[in-house]
């Protein structure tokens, strides 16, 4: 079975120490961590992508669901990447890029992942993106970056995800797009430039008052509503709030920790809003179990603080190496 880019055997493969199980959050969302493993088995630090939780705002029912850019992995890594129009059998077009050395990004149903075992896999059925980077139809074998890992996919679970597209029985196709990679890795120093310019785009682009405050001010209420919703409405309220506050964050730390060794004082601010998020989530889960919510209007006051210390800390950081 060809390969899009060259990668070990799914059981041999070892994940980025970005998605260590020591970390306050080992996975962050299913873009952002396939990402992380595709660059890296591709010969390109994620690190230098990960400025993006800068820009994370509240939305006021979630936090910003980050993305790396599309322009930024183009400037960063010489990475394209391209809507892949679906207008035969998936798999045809899959077979054919990677073929032509393109990992696939493909939405997927995440019921038949077998990487997802104990959370959805044959439990409940659920939209996750998957980079394809290997597939046989005849075999019917697949292999793909998920979450913190590179796995294998094969028999019953390849027949369940291909199901409808193979034939044409669902009223749509999957969303797919297909990577293009340069030749070779850009040099490094060149990286941390682009990298530099990346993080001062984002400064003047921040949410205007603090994001963390505005969550918090109507965390009681939004947590008594969570809690008279199914017991499985918390995983997905706290997933797309205290989750993705406190993984992003605790990348963007290594992101400063690759930019500047110097900057830990900073990256310590941003390990600490991932921390006290952590902290929160819990104190989120005993508040929806016992119906007390007092107390979540100052969960995160500590985070708060660490946010505003942070950004001012950055704006002059880059100030001092990025010309105005």
């Amino acid at each position: 079975m060809q390969r899009a880019i060259p990668a070990p055997d799914p059981q041999a493969y070892a994940a980025h120490r970005l998605h260590d199980a020591a970390r306050s959050w080992p996975l962050s969302n299913c873009y952002i961590d396939l990402w992380i493993e595709l660059l890296t088995t591709a010969g390109r630090p994620p690190e230098a992508m990960l400025s993006f939780a800068v820009e994370l705002d509240f939305e006021g029912d979630q936090f910003t669901f980050a993305k790396p850019g599309l322009d930024d992995l183009r400037r960063l890594y010489g990475v394209t990447v391209q809507e892949l129009a679906v207008y035969d059998r998936i798999e045809a077009h899959l077979e054919i890029q990677i073929a032509r050395g393109r990992p696939c990004l493909v939405e997927v149903d995440s019921y038949f992942l077998p990487d997802t075992k104990g959370l959805s896999y044959r439990l409940e059925h659920g939209k996750t993106t998957v980079a394809v980077n290997a597939l046989s139809a005849a075999g019917r074998r697949m292999e793909y970056f998920h979450n913190g890992g590179y796995h294998l996919l094969e028999g019953e679970d390849y027949d369940g995800l291909m199901a409808g597209y193979a034939h044409g029985d669902t009223p749509f196709l999957p969303y797919a797009e297909v990577v293009k990679f340069a030749a070779a890795p850009p040099p490094l120093a060149d990286l941390r430039d682009q990298a530099w310019g990346m993080l001062a785009g984002r400064l003047a682009h921040r949410p205007a008052s603090c994001p963390i405050s505005a969550f918090q001010a109507q965390l009681p209420q939004a947590a008594a509503r969570a809690a008279a919703r199914e017991p499985g409405y918390f995983h997905l309220y706290a997933f797309n709030t205290l989750r993705q506050l406190g993984a992003d964050f605790e990348l963007l730390g290594d992101h400063l920790d690759w930019l500047d060794p110097g900057m830990e004082p900073l990256a310590g601010y941003a390990r600490a809003i991932a921390q006290s998020a952590k902290a929160a989530q819990f104190k989120l889960a005993r508040a929806c179990a016992k119906q007390k919510f007092d107390g979540l209007e100052t969960s995160l006051d500590a985070a708060a603080l660490a946010y505003g210390q942070l950004m001012a800390g950055l704006d002059a950081r880059v100030r001092s190496v990025v010309p105005a």
